[in-house]
Parts: structure tokens; sequence; C-alpha cells
């Protein structure tokens, strides 16, 4: 979630090509429009048009029959994976009681509620909900930044042997690489996500790549048996 700015508004690209890669990944679709409008409206994190393009095309290929999403908002992320593979189940987690209702609204809206069951709680309380529909062959971290380690520990072992863990936000407005200039709850903030990069890109059981996409995306897939350190 959060557009691909860096402190005090600069941006993590170029201008000029930030802008041609979001007119080119622009989506016409009525229903698109109306979801980012709100999100705008409300202020509502949602995942930036190049990284939810970019999310749209792991899925596409990938294939995966089963997503976990955690950090549902409005729902407008879990809408753009099943529509990107419509052969997918997804189960998404929002702890809000507002945005829990609006996304259970938008997915019924757009007759998705076969495809995608939003859990209403708290993700460091329901995994034994969710691991009733495991394993899933990827999971989508996407919600409380200061919780993604421990959001990653827990929801790994529910993760398929060739699946893959997808984290938005790694690299937060570039606030990891220099946060001097920020206020101090987003220098905590910048030092929790820094802390998850090194845990995570250091992590005997998988490799992990973050690309400078949307607002960061680091992809995570588990390292072969004979990778895996002591």
């Amino acid at each position: 979630m959060i557009s691909l700015q860096g402190k005090e508004g600069q941006a993590l690209l170029d201008p000029n090509v930030l802008s041609y890669l979001v007119n080119l990944n622009q989506k016409n679709e009525q229903w698109i429009r109306e979801l980012e409008d709100e999100a705008i409206e409300n202020h509502v994190p949602i995942m930036d048009k190049i990284g939810i393009a970019f999310l749209e095309q792991i899925i596409r290929i990938k294939q995966p029959e089963n997503i976990l999403e955690i950090g549902a908002a409005i729902g407008y992320s879990s809408l753009r994976m099943a529509y990107a593979y419509k052969h997918t189940k997804i189960v998404t987690i929002e702890r809000d009681q507002a945005m829990y209702e609006r996304a259970t609204h938008h997915i019924a809206e757009r007759k998705k509620e076969d495809q995608i069951d939003v859990i209403f709680g708290d993700a460091l309380d329901v995994a034994e909900t969710v691991e009733q529909k495991a394993p899933y062959d990827l999971i989508f971290i996407d919600a409380a930044k200061g919780q993604y380690q421990k959001f990653f520990t827990m929801y790994e072992k529910m993760l398929s042997p060739d699946g893959m863990i997808v984290t938005d936000n790694v690299l937060f407005r570039g606030l990891v690489a220099d946060h001097r200039d920020a206020s101090k709850r987003m220098q905590k903030l910048a030092e929790k996500i820094n802390s998850y990069n090194k845990w995570l890109t250091d992590h005997g059981s998988y490799h992990t790549t973050i690309l400078p996409v949307g607002d960061g995306i680091a992809i995570s897939v588990p390292k072969a048996k004979e990778e895996v350190s002591e």
C-alpha cells in the first residue's frame, strides 16, 4: 500500500518515468476506478498502480490455487488478484470493522464471494481459522508494518513447498535507506521494516529478492532442502 513516494514526497523513481509507468498500467474498468477513488477519499492505503500490476503478473505466472492475504483493507487487492487468475481461492484477513464491512460489500458487489473469503480479526489471532484452508501457494503480507516478521513467522508454515511469500512496502517511501528527516513515528516504522528486510534477506530457509516496484516488494521462495542452513 502507499504510493511510490520517498521522504518529503520525493519519488523513488524519476517523476517522468513514474508517470509513464502509471499511465501504462492504468486500468479502465469502472469498478477499479471506483475503489481507487474510495480509497483516496477515505484515506485508505491500497497498493499503488505499479505494485498491483506487478502482483497481478506474478499471479498469472504462478497460477496459485490458494492465496492468503494479510490485510484486506477495502478488498481492492484481493479483487485484483481474483480477476488476475479466476481459478484461485483467496483467504484475506482484516482486523478493522469498517474496512471488513467495505471489503465484504465490494466482494459481494463483484459476485466474488465464492472465490474470496474475508476473515475478521487480527492476523496474529486467527491463524487456527486460516490454517483450515492451508496450504497456500502464495502468501501476501500487506498489513501492520511493525508486525511483518511476526506475520511471516506465523504463516510460513502454511506455505506450500513450491509457494512464495510476497511482502509489500518494504522500501517504505525510501525511508529504510535514510529516515533522518522523518518524524519519530516514521523513523520507528522505517527501523522496524529495515530490521525485517535484513532478517528476511539473511533467512536460512528462503531466497529473497527486494525490488523497487511500487513502495518496494519482497519476494521470498523456500530454499531447496540441500540449501537450507543449519
